[in-house]
């Protein structure tokens, strides 16, 4: 299968400063690409080189077979980009800009005024479309500039940051929104909330000083957390037995490496290699008679995950 988007041996130097140093991925079809990394990374001068804002220094990249530096027009006609901050003209109304903007992309007539329409009312912004952009929300901004990224309805998809600004009801419409349009797109995401990658990501590229440390499906990444298969048990009640006391009896459990509190009422139960250990906590909890306020075993924190691949490299 030929991938929508190639990347390959990207480098960006500014003067003696490399920011992007030899990336190389690809987004099929249907992929919902998380692109993750501390601030300075990378990920936003990787994300300007894709949509050919930024040339890159050395590197290719190819748009549904189409080279982004040979082709650049055709590239570019695939691709729908929310930048960071979604920059717009202030003085125009998303209704103006929106006109503007389907006249850059070549749109005419009825197929202008019918994308206009549809994007209007899928990203929801139609009780604001005769206000000037300077006078909206953050939330609202943000939301004006994924729709001029939707309007030619592209092939490709360049987010960088598209739930910044959003509140709670706003981020979970636009999560649905890309899940709707994945089937038929490659996507790429850039954030720093981590629950974003679990909550609309089929992988993951973590970044680091220019370079990728790690791609992998948000599954795969959680099983490197060091909390992956740990079980959390959280006691109730007045008789709760200290720390210790908890902790000595649960090392006892066969498959048990090490107890450590998480909280005034909450252990982590870590076991060795890829033991289980389910059954023999849940068995010690009923033979003491402890009151149980939560118990489950934890998939992995991403957030863990993340800080242990980044600050190591």
């Amino acid at each position: 299968m030929t991938a929508m988007l190639e990347v390959r041996d990207l480098v960006k130097r500014f003067g003696p400063f490399t920011a992007v140093d030899g990336i190389s991925f690809e987004v099929q079809r249907g992929e919902v690409l998380g692109f993750l990394g501390p601030n300075g990374a990378g990920k936003s001068t990787t994300m300007k080189m894709i949509t050919g804002f930024l040339g890159p220094s050395a590197g290719t990249v190819t748009v549904n077979q189409f080279d982004a530096l040979a082709n650049p027009i055709m590239a570019k006609t695939r691709i729908g980009y929310l930048p960071e901050g979604a920059p717009a003209y202030p003085d125009m109304t998303p209704a103006s800009f929106l006109e503007f903007i389907a006249s850059v992309r070549g749109l005419k007539g009825r197929q202008r005024r019918q994308r206009i329409a549809e994007v209007t009312e899928r990203i929801d912004i139609g009780r604001v479309m005769q206000q000037p952009i300077e006078t909206l929300s953050k939330g609202f901004k943000r939301r004006v500039g994924l729709a001029q990224a939707l309007l030619h309805d592209p092939e490709i998809l360049i987010l960088d940051e598209p739930t910044d600004g959003l509140d709670p009801n706003q981020k979970f419409q636009v999560r649905e929104l890309i899940h709707e349009l994945a089937p038929e797109k490659a996507i790429i995401i850039s954030t720093h909330i981590l629950e974003e990658v679990s909550a609309v990501c089929s992988r993951a590229l973590i970044i680091a000083r220019g370079r990728i440390v790690a791609d992998g499906t948000p599954g795969e990444l959680m099983g490197r957390s060091r909390f992956h298969n740990a079980v959390v048990l959280e006691l109730k009640g007045d008789n709760k037995p200290d720390f210790e006391t908890l902790r000595a009896d649960l090392v006892r459990v066969p498959g048990v490496a090490s107890v450590e509190p998480d909280g005034e009422r909450r252990v982590v139960v870590f076991p060795e290699g890829s033991a289980t250990v389910t059954d023999g906590v849940s068995q010690l909890a009923a033979a003491r008679g402890w009151q149980i306020g939560a118990f489950y075993v934890d998939p992995g924190r991403m957030d863990e995950v993340f800080r242990s691949i980044t600050q190591g490299n």
